[in-house]
């Protein structure tokens, strides 16, 4: 898939930064992820929690494939921007841990938004991409 690179990017700067977010246990009606709050209860990193593999593995793939959709999208329907353009290289985790919690916890309102919106919402104010024109006239 020609969105992969970015994807896979996104993903794992992703579940770096949920990562240790949340400490409570997980539980299976956060199976799916309804909210941000949910979805950062599933990247958490309780290793002593009995659901943390199942957890980890729902997040890293719920988180890759809402960043390929919402790539997929965009290219789809306005082919002149991409929705968040991550820098290179990308944060560290431990940075990007820091970046996601201030964020969500900035508007306690994300926590209760539907988890890609989060996900998406956090992308796209982080990583804004430059608009065409602009880089067009820096080229010049």
């Amino acid at each position: 898939m020609r969105f992969a690179p970015m994807a896979l990017g996104a993903a794992g700067l992703c579940a770096g930064l949920l990562a240790t977010a949340a400490q409570a246990a997980v539980t299976q009606a956060q199976f799916p992820p309804k909210t941000t709050a949910d979805l950062i209860a599933l990247c958490g990193d309780a290793k002593d929690d009995p659901m943390m593999t199942a957890a980890v593995n729902y997040c890293q793939g719920f988180v890759e494939g809402s960043v390929e959709v919402a790539l997929g999208y965009e290219a789809v329907t306005r082919r002149s921007r991409e929705p968040f353009c991550l820098p290179s290289p990308p944060p560290s985790h431990d940075q990007a841990l820091a970046q996601f919690t201030s964020w969500a916890n900035a508007d306690p309102q994300r926590l209760d938004e539907p988890a890609e919106v989060g996900l998406l919402s956090y992308l796209t104010q982080t990583y804004p991409c430059p608009h065409p024109a602009v880089a067009t006239r820096k080229r010049k």
